[in-house]
């Protein structure tokens, strides 16, 4: 229950509704015994996702709008949101009503990918040869400027992979640069070296005085110049410099506060942060996550933005082995086939399926997240287990896309 024993009030601000708020923000925040109020401008499908918590319409990407909506409404225990484009409104507004929050400035560090690199090179804490095109701005412009090749393009404000391209030429670049200027004709645009390494993330819960670690994943990804994110394992502890570079780079920052996911390269023995989402990691991890170190990750999330402590330990399982699959579409079309939502147990290992696309759903490729098809997760207590279960559940299903 909420630490006074009387009901609080919090305010969640969401875009579309994801697998980390219905799943488990509400649920554990219904666990806390609080009052929610869910601010969007998606409210429709939220009520679809959610009819028992109370939605109310507001143009959350305006921080103004958000303070309003809640001063008008009733008074507020803490404002939080788990998402990418909202950290920034959100603190905002939670520094306005005198709750506890993330720092604006850190949100908004994190949030823009050029001020991120512009940042850690004034403080020393690392440099990223990196060049900027404004929204609008010709793409021809970028032979003029000091261009790393191979380089990767990608929105200063994107997520998800989402138009984020490898790049090994001036004359693919702007190719590259005009075709998402195309989709996206209001967005900055980013081109900075290609940072070598295997691909990692580290997950870090923080109450503004304690930080932990709560390990991380080695991900794999699709082939280039895609970045599409195939496979995560968990992994428990990284090494000892390797996550003292990148919580040092992350102090640089500003970040300390919540639930923070970071994704980083290590090439010999540096590590090099690739972006930084000031939020809980997505896509079911933040659930196979609290699962498999066995504490109520979502609870505690939530009670640093009301003001409670972090314990010094959190009793976290570290005897795990985990490990997420996407299958993901190879071609635009029509979903005919697939497997429904399964939940097994094979041996020690504890399976779960989720589709995220449903059939008869016709999508083009987007190269990103949006083409998976559906998400397996599992848990067991050794990592040759884990891998053989999801492969054996992998070759027994099928996926049929019609052009």
């Amino acid at each position: 229950m909420f630490e006074n024993n009387q009901a609080g009030q919090i305010y969640l601000l969401a875009l579309n509704p994801t697998d980390s708020v219905t799943e488990g923000f509400l649920p554990a925040a219904r666990r806390l015994g609080l009052t929610v109020t869910v601010l969007t401008d998606q409210p429709e499908a939220h009520r679809d996702r959610s009819p028992d918590v109370e939605v109310l319409e507001c143009d959350i990407r305006d921080f103004h709008a958000v303070i309003t909506r809640i001063s008008t409404h009733r008074t507020p225990n803490a404002v939080f949101s788990n998402s990418d484009h909202l950290q920034t409104q959100t603190a905002l507004a939670a520094e306005y009503f005198g709750l506890p929050a993330k720092s604006w400035r850190a949100a908004l560090r994190t949030k823009d990918k050029a001020e991120m690199r512009r940042h850690l090179a004034a403080g020393g804490a690392d440099t990223v040869r990196s060049v900027e095109l404004a929204a609008g701005q010709d793409p021809a412009t970028l032979s003029c400027l000091d261009v790393p090749f191979p380089c990767v393009v990608k929105p200063r404000e994107g997520v998800a992979s989402e138009d984020v391209i490898r790049v090994d030429d001036a004359a693919t670049l702007e190719q590259r640069c005009k075709e998402i200027q195309s989709r996206r004709p209001g967005a900055a645009l980013v081109v900075e070296e290609f940072l070598g390494g295997e691909l990692h993330t580290l997950e870090t819960l923080g109450d503004g005085r304690r930080l932990h670690v709560l390990g991380g994943f080695h991900t794999e990804l699709s082939p280039p110049p895609y970045f599409i994110e195939e496979r995560l394992t968990f992994v428990p502890e990284h090494p000892g410099p390797v996550v003292a570079q990148v919580l040092a780079q992350l102090d640089a920052l500003g970040v300390g506060f919540g639930a923070c996911h970071t994704e980083f390269v290590v090439e010999a023995g540096r590590a090099r942060i690739i972006e930084v989402n000031y939020r809980a990691i997505g896509d079911q991890c933040d659930l196979l996550l609290a699962e498999l170190l066995g504490v109520p990750l979502f609870e505690h999330i939530l009670r640093t933005h009301l003001g409670q402590p972090l314990p010094a330990d959190l009793e976290a399982r570290t005897d795990v082995a985990a490990r997420l699959d996407y299958p993901c579409a190879d071609r635009e079309g029509t979903l005919t086939a697939a497997p429904a939502a399964v939940d097994l147990t094979v041996g020690d290992v504890r399976l779960t399926y989720r589709p995220v696309r449903a059939i008869g759903e016709r999508q083009p490729l987007h190269h990103t997240n949006r083409d998976f098809l559906g998400i397996v997760r599992a848990i067991g207590t050794d990592q040759e287990s884990v891998d053989r279960a999801v492969a054996d559940f992998l070759a027994g299903q099928c996926w049929e896309i019609t052009p």
